[in-house]
């Protein structure tokens, strides 16, 4: 069974910024597309961000120019890095890769919360 757990939430700022990690374990990492999920409160959780295996990446447009998706294959982690975090990236980010969110194996995800 893959596992997901997901870190570095926390309480930040307008303006502020913020690291948040995924360790993957249980499936080989190098070889997934993996990216990261937002779900804003009250709203449904939405694909911000992916990296490929290889390293390419791509974004959302409510998140481009501030977020980075990094990966690091020999920890079997990626990063999302949060640059002039607003009031609307608050909600809980979870990573993932396309066939895990297909079958609904997720984990916990980490909380960020944004204040004014």
């Amino acid at each position: 069974q893959v596992q997901l757990v997901e870190s570095g939430g926390g309480l930040v700022q307008t303006g502020g910024s913020l690291r948040v990690s995924c360790v993957v374990s249980g499936t080989i990492f190098s070889r997934k597309f993996m990216a990261w999920y937002r779900q804003a409160p009250g709203k449904q959780r939405e694909v911000i961000a992916g990296i490929s295996s290889g390293g390419l990446t791509n974004y959302d447009d409510s998140v481009k120019g501030r977020f980075t998706i990094s990966r690091d294959n020999a920890k079997n982690t990626v990063y999302l890095q949060m640059t002039s975090l607003n009031l609307e990236d608050t909600g809980v980010y979870y990573c993932n890769y396309p066939s895990g969110a297909a079958i609904d194996n997720w984990g916990r995800g980490t909380l960020v919360t944004v204040s004014s």
